[in-house]
């Protein structure tokens, strides 16, 4: 029995891992459900999930990655420990090597818990990758030769921005304006405009479904349920795209600035070869109607979503393990 190498994106909405020779066998939401008074896990990932903003005073649904990184180290280990053993990763006679991706500008002790929680999962060793690195190489760019390429990758906790070539980042920013503020967004919109009061699960579904950050690119409608701040009884509203861009827009505006920074802050060399490929979009957020539209118009560059933003990352680390001698040096 020999070992198998496995990838995981630790992720602060979604955790999916890859093994060698499998591909992507898990992808499940990074929440744990604990008893809040024995502080036992009741359910970890989907099942987790259900529970969100619906449990019972001695049921607790906990999110442990914050921003893409451990807010909450022993619930990171249960969840951990919980998927690689639902793959069956952790056989008695092999311990896997273990490749984990971490937003760009994280500091070394917050890669050392994230390389902590992956070793007491049982890993014979453990490699952590940048984010945006590992998203580019998924999105199926070649970053090896010496030319410019430029992604950004929106996901739950974290938006990486990055430029790359020779296989390494040139310049990069990530910011904790990403899919989690957005709902945060939506939901604060509701309440002011309208004073009703939604949960986190329908701000996701709003966004999802009739979400846009495009003025006048959608025009889809959907009804919102909700707790009616002045009434305190449960209340409907219709709600449109062009209020869902409204309510986004500052936190779009704000990564697109910090594209702009990045770009500046780029040799002009790999700039010129920026404007020749264009700049590619990965992760959930690159899902929301006319992200692509709007950066290509701000940033005067052609703007691409790649294939399967959702999976580019754990995709990505299914490219390094094939090549995990490079890593492993």
């Amino acid at each position: 029995m020999f070992a198998k190498d496995i990838g995981i994106d630790l992720g602060t909405a979604n955790v999916l891992i890859y093994v060698k020779g499998q591909g992507i066998v898990l992808n499940e939401p990074s929440v744990v459900a604990m008893d809040a008074d024995t502080k036992k896990p009741l359910a970890v990932g989907s099942e987790a999930r259900e529970m969100l903003g619906r449990t019972p005073g001695s049921v607790v649904a906990i999110r442990p990655m914050k921003d893409g990184v451990i807010a909450d180290f022993e619930i990171t280990e249960i969840m951990l420990n919980y998927f690689i053993r639902k793959i069956n990763g952790k056989s008695f006679l092999s311990r896997p090597r273990i490749l984990i991706c971490c937003p760009s500008n994280i500091t070394q002790v917050e890669k050392n818990a994230i390389k902590e929680a992956a070793e007491r999962t049982g890993a014979k060793k453990v490699f952590i990758e940048e984010e945006p690195k590992v998203a580019a190489i998924g999105a199926g760019m070649d970053i090896s030769k010496p030319s410019g390429n430029m992604v950004i990758d929106i996901g739950g906790g974290t938006t990486d921005i990055a430029v790359l070539s020779l296989g390494g980042i040139v310049t990069s920013s990530s910011i904790k304006i990403a899919g989690n503020v957005f709902d945060s967004d939506i939901m604060k919109y509701i309440k002011d405009k309208y004073k009703l009061l939604i949960g986190d699960r329908t701000a996701e579904e709003i966004k999802m479904t009739i979400g846009t950050v495009y003025s006048g690119n959608k025009n889809d409608k959907m009804e919102v349920r909700g707790r009616d701040l002045v009434t305190g009884l449960p209340h409907t509203i219709t709600m449109c795209s062009d209020e869902v861009e409204e309510a986004l827009r500052e936190s779009i505006y704000i990564i697109i600035h910090t594209a702009k920074n990045v770009l500046e802050q780029t040799p002009p060399e790999l700039a010129a070869d920026i404007i020749d490929k264009g700049i590619v979009i990965t992760g959930g957020g690159a899902l929301i109607d006319g992200f692509d539209q709007l950066l290509a118009h701000e940033l005067k560059v052609p703007v691409f979503v790649a294939e399967s933003p959702l999976t580019c990352v754990v995709e990505g680390t299914g490219v390094l393990l094939d090549n995990i001698h490079l890593i492993d040096k």
